[in-house]
């Protein structure tokens, strides 16, 4: 917490479509952000485009697939600004391609930044959280997680994972204030996926229910009430937000 009385959360892979608006929404909400991201030039063109639109986010730069830049992070993070109080780990890489195809190398890249990650910051900010007896933590996993998707075996056990993790962590910290939470997005409308042909998007739209791609402030929203006080009774929760694409 900030000394003038703010949670402090941390947003991992914060420069992308969905953690730009997961930072907006955590600010508008009374959140102090910090934005985690790895490459700089990348980085400052983002807090310039912020700081147009009104926000000026505290940055921390580390590769979360390392587990010393992480410490290294939050060292720094604490000594600057306070605890931790909200994680949310939201970084991730996609290295597709068919299995038989699939390298070692590609296979160990998603793993390490995609679930690697999620350990590598829970463990160096948990502590405090529980010296505290308070904390959120919100995983940011993938509807292919739940179903299966041709080529993306690494990306789909990296996801699958996460909400292990989350269930097994929540349950252990779940009498100390602190709260760990999955979330499952289908297919949001970022940049990414914005850029795939109109008539591919088309044939993915068909396949979900509600007729429409999910927007990335629909995800953030979400990530901001379960780092919220209200939603101290969820935890363990893996909460799809797919348009009905995949229902459980």
């Amino acid at each position: 917490m900030t000394k003038d009385g703010k949670y402090i959360a941390l947003v991992t892979g914060a420069v992308g479509g969905l953690g730009t608006d997961m930072c907006k929404q955590l600010a508008d909400d009374g959140f102090f952000v910090i934005a985690n991201y790895r490459t700089q030039n990348k980085a400052d063109i983002w807090q310039q485009e912020m700081k147009a639109q009104g926000y000026d986010f505290a940055m921390a730069k580390a590769d979360v697939a390392n587990y010393d830049e992480v410490g290294a992070m939050v060292e720094q993070i604490e000594k600057e600004h306070g605890t931790v109080d909200v994680l949310v780990n939201n970084a991730g890489i996609t290295r597709d391609g068919a299995f038989r195809k699939m390298s070692y190398e590609n296979w160990d890249a998603v793993l390490k930044s995609n679930l690697y990650s999620v350990f590598n910051c829970c463990h160096h900010v948990v502590s405090h959280m529980l010296q505290q007896n308070y904390g959120r933590i919100i995983n940011i996993s993938s509807v292919n997680a739940q179903r299966a998707q041709f080529g993306q075996v690494n990306y789909a056990a990296a996801k699958a994972g996460m909400h292990g993790f989350s269930k097994t962590l929540a349950i252990e910290v779940a009498n100390k204030g602190i709260t760990v939470n999955t979330i499952s997005p289908g297919y949001i409308g970022t940049d990414m996926v914005m850029a795939v042909a109109q008539e591919y998007r088309d044939k993915i739209v068909q396949t979900i229910p509600v007729g429409r791609l999910g927007g990335t402030w629909e995800v953030a929203h979400l990530v901001s009430f379960l780092a919220s006080k209200e939603a101290s009774f969820i935890t363990g929760a893996n909460v799809a937000i797919n348009g009905g694409q995949h229902v459980f």
